[in-house]
């Protein structure tokens, strides 16, 4: 189609055209009668799938000791409010949702380690319990708050069991609308609808609720490394106490079928014999006639068990970015241990950041709705931490480079002093910090230059400077050469 001449305004509307607000397709998510079909190993189905991932959880030492680490890691983030615009309402709205944060039956950490489980099951569900803050001396929990201003407030966001879950209800679009759930001890069938829950996923493949659990790839290594463990358990008793063989005197015919004593006696033969353990309670009473022997192994077995064993470890903790846990244990170099840090704190951030939002998209809108807050521009958001905060070795760098005064910016100022852990200041004592060091820069600009010209050379210098320590400064140096590489040419 040719353009319009030069310089003529082409208009695009058209008062007969309407969109179509009418949905045609659809996910693609494969489900049934409640049941999601995404998983094409049916141990690992709902609601089977959830014994299988408790069992890598709670009984492995390299899964568990890897949710362990990142538990830990992502309770050490703490989390804040960022609002709006600075305009009072916003400020205030901001607030509000901090003191929710902080006013809920159980700890904010707590319920975020409770999200956590998504980890290892693909989603975890919540649902939202609202009260009514009347004040800390109200005796029902619905009421029952730090604050007397009668608003409504989160009383808690606990979880819903994932063992729990009998089935999901979707509509015909495929969209999930309730968490169906049938918990012990009385298994009562408890519809919750997604409108009153959070359910946060790892991440989003076709609109599965069920999400997908970290631990998934390593199901594989996980199933050979746990059969293996038993094997060589077994082997080296075997190794241990020998091979038991039973002989039966020559006149016994064991294998006659036809004689029910002959089957008896076979039985209780075979029974003996597979519960030979070397123990202090080891011994036997045989009949006259009966012999009993321990063989020992007289091959040389080919296959290293142990290192075939340590071979699915590291393929459980590289499906899981970490095997950083591995390293001095013939597995990769500490040279590359800052890097594997770094891969495995940005992950854990990504899921940080994907619970912060599933906060910000449901919880807070719905929070506010409920509230009066007219006059703000938008919802505060919920914000996490840095699970790695730079080194003050790379602050110190980047200032440098920057040329960047500390002193001159109170902001700057009290965040290096939180990351280095010291304490804040106040506005008051910035200031009359801020005037120490102008003062002390004066004194030390105003120093007699006859001194320093007709003094020793070999001297100390006087005042301040016969103090200073310039560690720092030469550690400064030293990294400035080793990051532009001009320590190598020495």
């Amino acid at each position: 189609m040719a353009g319009a001449p030069k310089g003529e305004v082409i208009s695009t509307s058209n008062p007969h055209k309407k969109p179509s607000y009418r949905q045609m397709g659809s996910l693609g998510l494969r489900h049934s009668a409640g049941y999601i079909f995404e998983e094409f190993i049916p141990a690992l189905r709902w609601p089977r799938a959830g014994t299988i991932y408790q069992e890598m959880a709670d009984n492995d030492p390299t899964i568990g000791a890897i949710l362990y680490l990142a538990e830990m890691l992502i309770r050490g983030a703490g989390w804040s409010v960022k609002e709006a615009s600075e305009s009072t309402k916003d400020l205030e709205a901001a607030k509000f949702l901090e003191s929710c944060m902080n006013d809920m039956e159980d700890t904010w950490a707590n319920t975020i380690c409770e999200i956590l489980s998504m980890m290892t099951y693909g989603f975890s569900f919540h649902e939202i319990v609202y009260k009514i803050r009347r004040g800390p001396f109200e005796q029902s929990c619905k009421y029952k708050s730090k604050y007397s201003d009668g608003k409504i407030g989160w009383r808690k966001i606990p979880i819903r069991s994932q063992h729990s879950l009998s089935e999901w209800e979707l509509d015909d679009e495929g969209e999930v609308i309730a968490f169906i759930q049938q918990a012990e001890p009385l298994y009562k069938v408890v519809r919750i609808p997604m409108t009153k829950g959070l359910l946060f996923k790892t991440g989003s493949r076709r609109g599965n609720p069920e999400g997908r659990s970290l631990l998934r790839n390593a199901y594989r290594p996980w199933y050979f490394k746990k059969h293996f463990e038993e094997v060589e358990g077994i082997g080296i008793e075997r190794d241990l106490a020998g091979f038991p063989v039973l002989t039966a005197p020559e006149d016994l015919d064991l294998w006659n079928d036809a004689d029910p004593d002959m089957v008896a006696l076979r039985s209780n033969a075979e029974s003996l014999v597979a519960s030979v353990r070397r123990d202090k309670q080891e011994g036997v009473l045989l009949p006259h006639g009966w012999e009993l022997k321990l063989l020992g192994s007289t091959s040389s077995r080919q296959i290293n068990i142990g290192e075939t064993i340590e071979r699915y470890d590291k393929r459980i903790a590289m499906t899981m970015l970490s095997d950083i846990i591995l390293l001095g244990d013939k597995s990769g170099s500490f040279a590359l241990a800052d890097a594997k840090q770094s891969m495995l704190a940005s992950a854990l951030q990504a899921q940080l950041n994907n619970i912060a939002e599933t906060f910000n998209g449901k919880a807070v809108p719905d929070l506010f709705y409920l509230n009066d807050f007219d006059g703000i521009t938008d919802f505060p958001k919920i914000v996490p931490g840095q699970i790695q905060s730079p080194s003050l070795k790379e602050i110190a760098l980047i200032l440098r480079a920057w040329g960047v005064d500390v002193d001159k910016d109170f902001e700057l100022n009290n965040h290096i002093r939180t990351i280095a852990g010291f304490p804040k200041l106040t506005k008051k004592e910035y200031d009359e910090h801020c005037a120490e060091a102008a003062n002390n820069a004066h004194i030390n600009n105003n120093s007699d230059p006859a001194e320093d010209e007709g003094g020793d050379a070999g001297a100390k210098p006087k005042g301040d400077n016969a103090t200073r320590d310039d560690t720092a400064e030469r550690d400064l140096e030293q990294n400035d050469q080793a990051y532009t590489g001009a320590g190598d040419a020495m």
